[in-house]
């Protein structure tokens, strides 16, 4: 039986903070499978934002080990794990981070600069077409809606072709109508590559279409449930549905 593509392994977070220690992660223990949709919910404080930074190498769990497809990479060392980072590991953030003074283009190939690549160009544009922005792949962030903001988000954490997407409140400073299109890209881009998501977030009509929520409270997992999809759930799309570009199923936002 092949290795989970994460394991976290009675993981906790101290931080320190003028001679006062708060543990805000208290042993969590979470297998994540390849291919895996998972949303963590749980009331704000509860170590949810915490639990996703470590999982994402942006930070080291003060004891307990995380495990990538059997590799501990707790005790990587820093340039080691910043390239593993960049190369497995994709992120979508509720503000979207996008830099200013680049085009929607250049921002998606911004990983692939980092790695010194120049070649990534034409997955970059495939990618905002896949996101439905294929109009827009010259326009700067401040030209942009938040909708289309986020998707450019999106198609950024998806050019190193990770295996992980970490989202963490990706639909928070969205209207109804933008977090609906960013829902339905998130279970395509499972569909169609097998990518798997890992994604925080507040919003119960979001957490309900997911068919795995871990619900976390004082630091804890409370409860890890899986169940059947939503009925209105973007996976439950025909594949024919699922694999056409965005702008095809409705005008971008």
């Amino acid at each position: 039986m092949s290795d989970p593509l994460v394991t976290v392994e009675n993981v906790t977070k101290t931080f320190e903070h003028e001679g006062q220690s708060l543990e805000v992660l208290k042993g969590i223990d979470l297998q994540i499978g390849d291919g895996e949709m998972v949303t963590i919910v749980g009331p704000s404080g509860a170590g949810k934002s915490t639990l996703l930074h470590l999982i994402g190498t942006l930070d080291l769990p003060t004891r307990g080990t995380i495990r990538y497809q059997g590799q501990d990479v707790t005790r990587l060392g820093s340039s080691d794990l910043a390239e593993f980072r960049n190369r497995s590991i994709g992120f979508v953030f509720q503000f979207h981070h996008l830099l200013p003074e680049f085009t929607a283009l250049e921002n998606v190939m911004m990983p692939g600069l980092i790695q010194g690549s120049r070649r990534l160009e034409g997955r970059a544009r495939q990618l905002l077409d896949e996101v439905g922005l294929t109009h827009r792949l010259t326009h700067r962030p401040g030209e942009l809606s938040g909708g289309e903001q986020q998707r450019v988000a999106l198609a950024r954490a998806l050019l190193m072709e990770p295996k992980l997407v970490l989202a963490d409140e990706p639909t928070g400073n969205l209207d109804s109508q933008s977090s609906d299109s960013v829902q339905k890209l998130f279970f395509e881009i499972n569909r169609r590559y097998g990518t798997t998501f890992l994604i925080v977030t507040h919003s119960r009509d979001f957490a309900a279409m997911m068919p795995r929520q871990v619900a976390m409270r004082d630091g804890r997992i409370d409860s890890d449930e899986r169940r059947p999809l939503s009925s209105t759930s973007p996976a439950d799309q025909t594949p024919g549905d699922a694999a056409q570009p965005l702008e095809n199923q409705g005008k971008p936002t």
